[in-house]
C-alpha cells in the first residue's frame, strides 16, 4: 500500500456534527434513562445539566487544541505536541482503551435488543452482523459513511423528537398544560445535590463522541475554522437534546421506579404511546446503535491510523491506506475482530470501564491548553487568560471529579492498562532513554 496516500478531504461543518451526534447516538437518553433516574434520584436533567457544563468546558479546548493542529489523532497528538511525547503515547493509549471497546458496546447493545425482539435467533448472529454491515461501510469510505449517517440521524431524530412529544401530551393530559414548568426533575426536596453529581458521571457516557470529531480533521474542508465550531456544536446540540428529553420524560415518569431499569425506556414509551410506539421506539434505537457504530469504529481507525504514521504502533499494519478507498481498512477490521469479544461479555461488564480513557483524555486536552498557554504559543497566548487558563483549569477539575466518581472496577482495569502502556512505553525508547518516534504533520 503507497504510504503517500492522503485521506480526502470530503466533510463540512454539518457533515462533521451529523457524525459527532451520530457518534453520542441522541436516543442513548432513553437507553440509560433508568440507571440515571436510579442514581440521580430523580433529578435527570440536573445531572445532564451539571454533565454539560464539564463537556462544554472542555468542549472549548478541543476547538483551541483543532485550531493549532488540524490533524487526526484528537487528545494523543494534542498531547505530544503541547506537553510531551511520552505523555502524549500515554495519553493515547488510555484513548485506546475507551476507543476499542465502545464500538463492542454499542455493538452488544444493539444485538441485546435485537434478541429480546426475535429470541429465537441466537445472539451471535446479530453481533455478528452488526460488525460485518458496519465495517463494510467504513472500508468503502468516510463519505459513503457520512451518506449513511445523515439519513439514519434524520429517522433517529425524528423518533426521539415524538417520544418527547407524546411524554409532553401524556403529561398535560395528566397534569394540565402548567404540568410542563417544573422544578423537580432539577430539584427534589430530600434529595442531595451529590446524588444529580453521581447521575452527572453516568450521563456523561451520553457525550462521548463529541470530541470523536476531532479524528477527522484532516477529512474537513477548511479544518482550522470548521473543526472548533464542529466541536462546540455537537457539545451544546447533545447537551440541549439530552436535558430536554431527560426533563420531559422525568416528568413523565417521576422517580426511579421501574419494573426493569435496564429497560425504563420501553416501560415509559408503552405508557405514553402505546404498543406500536413501542414497536418504533426498539426499531430506532437498534438503527441508532448502527449509526454510532459506524462512527465509534471509523474514529478509531483513524487514531490507530495517526499513531500508526507516527511509528509508535507499526507503520506499515496500522500507519497504511488502502489504494482505491483511500481508508484505514486493516484497522478497520481490527476494531471489527476487537468487537467480536461482545460475543463472551455482557453490557454491565463491557462498559464498567471505557470511561476512564475518556475523562483522563478530556483532562490532558485541557493540560494542553495551558501548556500552550504559558509557553506563550502564538495561536493560544492572544486568545487570553480567560481562554488559555481559567477554562481549561475548571474543565479539567470537572473531568477529574467525573473520573473519581467512576466504580472502583473502571479505575482499577483503567490503572491497569495505564501500567502495560508505560511498559510498552519503556520497550520504545529504550527504557526512557529516547523520546517516542515524532508525527509527521505533512498532509
Amino acid at each position: 500500500m503507497n504510504q503517500h496516500i492522503k485521506l480526502d478531504r470530503t466533510l463540512g461543518l454539518w457533515s462533521v456534527v451529523l457524525f459527532g451526534l451520530a457518534y453520542m447516538t441522541p436516543m442513548i437518553v432513553f437507553g440509560t434513562f433508568g440507571a440515571l433516574a436510579a442514581a440521580s434520584q430523580g433529578t435527570t436533567a440536573m445531572a445532564y445539566l451539571v454533565a454539560a457544563g464539564a463537556i462544554l468546558l472542555t468542549a472549548i479546548s478541543y476547538g483551541v487544541m483543532a485550531r493549532v493542529y488540524p490533524v487526526a489523532g484528537s487528545a494523543y497528538t494534542y498531547a505530544r505536541r503541547s506537553i510531551n511525547p511520552s505523555i502524549g503515547f500515554l495519553v493515547g493509549w488510555a484513548v485506546l482503551l475507551d476507543y476499542f471497546f465502545l464500538p463492542m458496546v454499542i455493538w452488544l447493545i444493539g444485538a441485546a435488543y435485537l434478541q429480546s425482539a426475535f429470541p429465537a435467533i441466537p445472539g451471535w448472529v446479530w453481533i455478528v452482523g452488526f460488525i460485518g454491515l458496519t465495517t463494510i461501510v467504513n472500508v468503502v469510505g468516510i463519505a459513503f459513511a457520512n451518506r449513511v449517517n445523515f439519513i439514519l440521524m434524520l429517522v433517529q431524530l425524528a423518533v426521539l423528537v415524538a417520544f418527547v412529544f407524546l411524554a409532553a401530551r401524556y403529561v398535560m393530559a395528566s397534569n394540565g398544560p402548567g404540568g410542563l414548568i417544573s422544578a423537580t426533575p432539577f430539584f427534589k426536596t430530600g434529595v442531595p445535590f451529590s446524588a444529580s453529581v453521581a447521575g452527572a458521571a453516568i450521563a456523561a457516557y451520553s457525550f462521548l463522541g463529541f470530541d470523536a470529531v476531532s479524528t477527522l480533521t484532516e477529512e474537513t474542508k477548511d479544518a482550522k475554522r470548521t473543526m472548533p465550531r464542529a466541536i462546540l456544536i455537537t457539545a451544546l446540540a447533545g447537551g440541549l437534546i439530552f436535558i430536554v428529553s431527560a426533563y420531559v420524560t422525568q416528568l413523565a415518569h417521576p422517580g426511579a421506579d421501574f419494573v426493569s431499569v435496564d429497560a425504563a425506556a420501553n416501560e415509559i414509551a408503552k405508557s405514553i404511546g402505546g404498543d406500536l410506539f413501542v414497536t418504533i421506539f426498539l426499531a430506532t434505537l437498534v438503527v441508532a446503535q448502527f449509526t454510532s457504530g459506524l462512527a465509534a469504529q471509523a474514529s478509531v481507525g483513524r487514531l490507530l491510523y495517526a499513531m500508526g504514521r507516527d511509528g509508535v504502533l507499526s507503520t506499515s499494519f496500522f500507519g497504511s491506506l488502502h489504494p482505491k478507498w483511500h481508508t484505514p481498512v486493516l484497522n478497520l477490521a481490527l476494531v471489527g475482530i476487537v468487537g467480536l469479544l461482545a460475543l463472551f461479555m455482557d453490557v454491565t461488564t463491557s462498559t464498567s470501564f471505557i470511561n476512564f480513557g475518556a475523562f483522563l483524555a478530556f483532562t490532558a486536552v485541557n493540560v494542553s491548553v495551558i501548556a500552550l498557554y504559558l509557553k506563550r504559543d502564538p495561536a493560544v497566548r492572544p486568545l487570553g487568560i480567560i481562554i488559555g487558563i481559567i477554562v481549561p483549569v475548571l474543565a479539567a477539575l470537572c473531568d477529574l471529579m467525573l473520573l473519581a466518581n467512576l466504580d472502583n472496577n473502571a479505575k482499577i482495569l483503567g490503572v491497569v492498562w495505564l501500567a502495560v502502556g508505560i511498559v510498552y512505553l519503556g520497550y520504545l525508547t529504550r527504557f526512557f532513554q529516547t523520546a517516542p518516534p515524532e508525527m509527521d504533520f505533512a498532509e
